[in-house]
Parts: structure tokens; C-alpha cells; sequence
């Protein structure tokens, strides 16, 4: 027995002594895994980088190409019918007399509404009298005030002149006196 405790005895001191190295092999490993994953991570980083930046930019100038070859060579067409001048006065904070001068231009989708807004012409007139005459010099001042007054005439047109549509209102001349 003693023969076999002393085997005994040499196998443990060989488990010993493998073990240490066989945790040395895998902490060195464990190490050259982790260095190996970090240069492979900053290597795809580098390698995106160089990507985005040598090419990224290429997709770019062909998509811009590629737009400017779809523009129509052909103007849109669309319809400017003018608008007879209207002259009305206005409210003002003082009580003396103030007046309104506004010319405009409609913007009309093609030459067969322009027919159909010439027949309603009265309405359109009446829309902006009716309207016109509620302002104070106060709504007119500023591109703000203006772009609010545009607002408020386009839409008071397109309720006017239905089926039809006007696209926009364009101020040729607006002169508050």
C-alpha cells in the first residue's frame, strides 16, 4: 500500500505543478484573445473611418448629378392672371382718412381656370373689399403682417372661386397712404 500511496502522492504533485502551468497558458491566452480583439475592433474603426470618409461623400455628388438631370427643360405651366387694382380705405387710429392701394396677380394651374376666374372676377373683388376695409394700418406694417394679409386673401379666394384653385396670391404693389 505504501507503494501505491507514494504513486498517489507523485500524481498529486504532477496535478500540482501542470496546474499552475496549464493557468498560465490560458491567462497568456486570455491576454493575447483580449489584445487581439481590441486591434481587431480599432482596425474596423480605422477601416470605417477611411470609408466613410474617402467615399461617403462620392454618393453624394451623383445623387445631386442625377437631380439636376431630372429638372424639366420645359417652364411649368402656370398662369398669372392680374387682378384689377383695388383702392379702398382703411381703419387708422387717429380718425383721419387712410387708404389702401393693393394690385395682385393670382397664380392659376393652366390657361382653362383662368377662364372660370375671369366669370367670378365679382366675387373675388367683393372678398377682398369685404376684407380690406377691416384692416388698420397696424396689420400692414412688417413682412409678417403681409404674409398674414396674403394668407387671408388666398384663402378667402379659394372659398370664392370653388370648384377652382388659385396656387398663390402675389403682391405687385401694396401702398398704404
Amino acid at each position: 500500500m505504501a507503494g501505491k500511496g507514494a504513486e498517489a502522492d507523485e500524481d498529486d504533485e504532477e496535478g500540482a505543478e501542470a496546474a499552475p502551468a496549464s493557468k498560465k497558458g490560458l491567462l497568456a491566452n486570455k491576454k493575447l484573445l483580449i489584445i487581439a480583439a481590441v486591434a481587431l475592433v480599432a482596425l474596423l474603426g480605422v477601416g470605417a473611418g477611411a470609408y466613410f470618409f474617402l467615399f461617403a461623400s462620392k454618393p453624394a455628388t451623383h445623387l445631386a448629378k442625377a437631380k439636376e438631370a431630372q429638372l424639366p427643360l420645359v417652364p411649368p405651366k402656370v398662369v398669372f392672371y392680374n387682378v384689377p387694382d383695388i383702392v379702398v380705405n382703411i381703419q387708422s387710429q387717429n380718425g383721419n382718412p387712410t387708404y389702401l392701394k393693393l394690385a395682385v396677380a393670382l397664380e392659376l394651374k393652366n390657361a382653362k381656370e383662368e377662364q372660370g376666374i375671369k366669370v367670378l372676377m365679382p366675387r373675388i373683388v367683393d372678398q377682398f373689399q369685404s376684407y380690406l376695409r377691416e384692416l388698420r394700418v397696424s396689420d400692414l406694417q412688417g413682412s409678417e403682417s403681409v404674409m398674414r394679409v396674403k394668407e387671408e386673401l388666398m384663402r378667402r379666394i379659394n372659398v370664392a372661386v370653388a370648384p377652382y384653385r388659385v396656387q398663390d396670391v402675389l403682391l405687385k404693389e401694396m401702398i398704404v397712404q
